[in-house]
């Protein structure tokens, strides 16, 4: 039901300073800039950095064909969910670690966090 993507994201108050680190320290390549989020290319996966007041752990990510059907099970399984919109969701699962869910290309269509 679950299936791994290259997607990796992280939540960082401050990114100006992100975006220095990522780009002139870890010299990964920036894919996309907005004013909150950046995406970057790091060679084996796309990492995800967004602007949030809450610093987050590294968040990956995985793609599932029906999130409806995801978010049931992973409900009726003891994990939390953490926040949603149509087409992906962050979850809690029952062990305190988040993950990201997408249904299908949605990230690709939509362009934006995970």
């Amino acid at each position: 039901m679950f299936r791994s993507n290259n997607c990796v994201a992280i939540h960082l108050e401050d990114i100006t300073a992100a975006e220095n680190f990522y780009t002139n320290v870890m010299k990964f390549k920036l894919l996309t800039r907005s004013d909150g989020s950046l995406e970057y290319d790091t060679g084996h996966f796309l990492l995800y950095v967004n602007r949030d007041l809450n610093t987050q752990p590294p968040i990956p990510s995985f793609t599932v064909e029906d999130i409806s059907a995801a978010k049931q099970s992973l409900l009726e399984n003891g994990c939390e969910i953490l926040r949603e919109d149509q087409n992906s969701l962050y979850f809690r699962d029952p062990f305190g670690i988040t993950y990201d869910i997408i249904q299908g290309n949605a990230r690709k269509a939509n362009k934006r966090r995970i």
